[in-house]
């Protein structure tokens, strides 16, 4: 896996590290260089000035910055009935609980609602948390719906061509039939925004309802057989295609 030290083998914005490292905001840790408070290698910092995190000696009132942590990559298969939130007032299991074994601190990479299922990805990677959840990237969230009822075709197409929810239109979607029996439809659908609860949003909008509703795909990562409640960390390779794949928006 990719950590943290190796990311910090380039140079980075003095303002950025002491920002990442917890110790303040980038516009205070600006305040901080500015009042000589920083020291870069013994040696007094200045605005704009880089080092490189880990090699660097970075000090602040004379004590030295702790190097980087690892940084980490992580999926759960998230079981119905847990809050995407590292805590809840109302004391509802949140999916952190399930991440036993993991000394980092790590966070959701956007949100799962309390009765959804499946793929939620967690990580300390500001910069690629940034990439995944910002609106011009359009990352792909990839579902497996269940309806209640025997879905239309031309259902479907409407969906396809776009429809508006109260909070705006949806744009690109792609939506495929697997199966239906009569009582029920099972669909695959893939759509481009992070909005709340869009997918059952979407389909109630044509007069449907969403009763089962699993996350197969986020991004380029699929959620495979990893079972429920069960988390593993990424290989190099994902994490490398994961940050290849948010490297331009589109």
């Amino acid at each position: 896996m990719r950590n943290m030290k190796e990311m910090g083998k380039r140079p980075m914005r003095l303002n950025r590290i002491i920002s990442e490292a917890g110790i303040t905001s980038r516009r205070k840790a600006d305040r901080l260089i500015e009042e000589g408070r920083i020291l870069i290698n013994g040696r007094v910092a200045s605005i704009g000035m880089k080092a490189i995190w880990g090699k660097d000696i970075i000090e602040l009132d004379g004590r030295r910055i702790p190097d980087p942590p690892e940084k980490v990559y992580v999926i759960l298969n998230k079981p119905f009935g847990y809050i995407s939130s590292l805590k809840d007032p109302g004391g509802r299991p949140v999916v952190t609980d399930l991440l036993t074994g993991i000394r980092q601190r790590v966070y959701p990479v956007g949100r799962l609602d309390f009765d959804t299922m499946g793929l939620l990805f967690f990580t300390n990677d500001g910069d690629l948390t940034h990439r995944l959840t910002h609106p011009r990237y359009h990352v792909p969230r990839t579902y497996k719906a269940t309806i209640a009822g025997d879905i239309r075709n031309d259902t479907l197409n409407i969906i396809r061509r776009g429809i508006r929810l109260a909070d705006g239109p949806v744009g690109r979607v792609k939506v495929r039939l697997i199966s239906r029996d009569g009582r029920h439809s099972i669909v695959r659908i893939t759509v481009y925004q992070g909005r709340s609860r869009m997918v059952r949003r979407i389909f109630e909008a044509v007069g449907y309802r969403v009763i089962h509703l699993i996350r197969t795909g986020f991004a380029n990562i699929m959620l495979g057989d990893l079972k429920v409640g069960e988390y593993r960390y990424l290989e190099r390779h994902e994490v490398d295609s994961l940050r290849r794949f948010v490297v331009h928006p589109v």
